[in-house]
Formats: structure tokens, C-alpha cells, sequence
């Protein structure tokens, strides 16, 4: 050993130290508090992912792709297309059950020839009953819901779109 007394002096601190933190002297600690649900909860994502930039494959010209995702298996898409090169436009209906949707977000993104995105675009639906619980908008529970989706901010002419579903909420 180089340091004996330097190695003794950090042994006998450590001794010391484990000694008293461990001794079952004195009062018993009380328990901590539970935590707070908000305290482990994870986070909502703050934001829905974006488009991909880039296409693995180009899509071909007026073809419209539904993006797997958590809802596409609870849904039907159809008469999907792309209309006047910059909207795309179709019908979703409920699959998995009969209930009414309470709020949907589909997303598009449009891409050009090459593949490369060139405008996004989001359709809403947030079911508002009024006061007297009648509901006269579409109902997924019935014909399902129209849906027409324009391309904001386009940088080039697309070709093809791709769709997702990130929110859907039903009864």
C-alpha cells in the first residue's frame, strides 16, 4: 500500500457513515407520502408525428395509401382519392363496433413523382350534440364519415398522398 493512512481515514469515514444511516436508533421515520398520479404518469406526446420526407417508394400517380397505424384496424377507407391534384377525399366508417365518433384526426401526406413530400394536410371532426343530445352530423354508426382534405403549403405538384390516422375516439 502507498497510502496506508489516507486508506484507512476513507475506510473509517466509510464505516462511520454506514454505521449511523443504518443504526435503528431513535424514532421511527414516518412513511413518504404516495406519490402523485401526475408524478408517474408518462407525458401525453406534445405533437403527432409528421409525414416522412421521403417515400421508400414513390407512389404512383392519383394512388392514395392508408398508413397502418393503432386505428386502422378499427376502420374502413373508401372511395379514396386524389381530386384536382391537391385534395384528397373519401369515406370512413367505423369497423370494430357500432358507436358514434366523438373525434377523428386524419392526416395526408402529399408527395410528388420522386416520392418527396411537398404539403400536409389535417381533417378534423369533433362531435358537438347540443343541449338536447341529438346529433345531426355524420355518425360513424350510420353511413360512416365524408371526409375532404386539401394540401396547405404546397411546394410541388403531388402525385400521390399517404394517410394516416392518429386520433380516433368512439363511444
Amino acid at each position: 500500500m502507498k497510502h496506508p493512512v489516507r486508506t484507512a481515514t476513507v475506510l473509517a469515514a466509510l464505516a462511520f457513515g454506514l454505521l449511523t444511516g443504518c443504526s435503528g436508533g431513535g424514532e421511527p421515520a414516518e412513511p413518504a407520502p404516495p406519490a402523485s398520479p401526475s408524478a408517474v404518469a408518462l407525458p401525453a406526446p406534445k405533437q403527432i408525428a409528421a409525414p416522412a420526407s421521403v417515400l421508400a417508394t414513390p407512389a404512383k400517380p392519383g394512388e392514395v395509401r392508408v398508413e397502418p397505424g393503432p386505428f386502422t384496424d378499427r376502420v374502413a377507407f373508401t372511395g379514396l382519392a386524389l381530386d384536382k391534384g391537391s385534395t384528397v377525399k373519401g369515406h370512413l366508417t367505423i369497423t370494430s363496433d357500432v358507436s358514434d365518433v366523438l373525434a377523428l384526426e386524419v392526416h395526408a401526406g402529399f408527395y410528388d413523382a420522386a416520392g418527396h413530400l411537398v404539403g400536409s394536410g389535417v381533417f378534423h371532426y369533433q362531435e358537438e350534440e347540443a343541449a338536447t343530445g341529438e346529433h345531426d352530423g355524420p355518425r360513424a354508426a350510420g353511413g360512416g364519415i365524408d371526409f375532404s382534405l386539401p394540401a396547405e403549403k404546397l411546394t410541388g405538384t403531388p402525385v400521390g398522398v399517404v394517410l394516416t390516422l392518429p386520433v380516433l375516439v368512439n363511444e
